[in-house]
């Protein structure tokens, strides 16, 4: 059966990868990025039903908006993905800009939540519907120097499983870890040992099924991609 998915954070990284693969296996994919650039390609690329735009999801006012067009236009989604994410560039937490750490928490968390408040009202409606939130091994563990990183995905961990108690039966809220993966998020935190890890290409012929054969009954349950 197609889906209708709703990923944030398309322009590069998971993001880019699941709206490919997603797209190849049939089904139509909404998306979202800051990157004016990357959407168009995608809208020149792929076209209708596909819906590609350019939105900060750290603006509410922005969300709202794209909420507002998207479901004018098709019926609210069977899957939504919030990925958009960056990381803090590494150091010590007192050393960390003021202006970066707020930026971090304002795409990492309240960007999360914009997403979940503008568009999950209409699926909880429905009563159906599948909301991955991307966490990270940092949500569950820690590292020096990537102190915000953590704390924003350690927020999504327990926001997700909190949501996931006040969903309705048939739907469901997933804290998702999708492992360690040669992204530039990654190349921001481990510099060139990012490259000995997973490439994209290889981590999405997993990610993609495992996330579109995600349940109702893993409602709240933290989940991993399989390595």
């Amino acid at each position: 059966m197609t889906k209708l998915i709703l990923i944030t954070g398309i322009s590069r990284g998971l993001g880019y990868v699941l709206t490919e693969k997603f797209i190849q296996e049939g089904h139509t994919v909404i998306g979202c990025a800051r990157s004016q650039t990357i959407v168009e390609k995608l809208t020149h690329r792929f076209g209708n039903p596909h819906n590609f735009a350019v939105v900060d999801v750290a603006d509410e006012g922005q969300v709202k908006a794209w909420a507002e067009d998207i479901l004018k236009q098709y019926e609210p989604p069977d899957l939504l993905i919030n990925n958009a994410a960056i990381a803090n560039h590494p150091a010590p937490l007192w050393e960390v800009p003021t202006e970066e750490f707020s930026q971090l928490i304002d795409i990492n968390i309240k960007g999360v939540v914009h997403i979940i408040r503008y568009f999950v009202p209409a699926m909880i409606e429905k009563r159906r519907g599948i909301i991955v939130n991307l966490s990270s091994g940092w949500g569950r563990s820690t590292s020096p120097l990537v102190a915000p990183y953590c704390a924003s995905k350690w927020a999504i961990e327990g926001l997700t499983r909190a949501l996931a108690q006040e969903l309705p039966a048939g739907m469901a809220a997933i804290p998702l870890n999708p492992g360690i993966i040669h992204t530039e998020i990654l190349e921001v935190c481990f510099g060139e040992e990012a490259a000995n890890y997973t490439p994209l290409s290889q981590w999405v012929l997993k990610a993609a099924p495992f996330i579109l054969e995600l349940q109702p009954t893993d409602n709240g349950v933290p989940l991993t991609v399989p390595s």
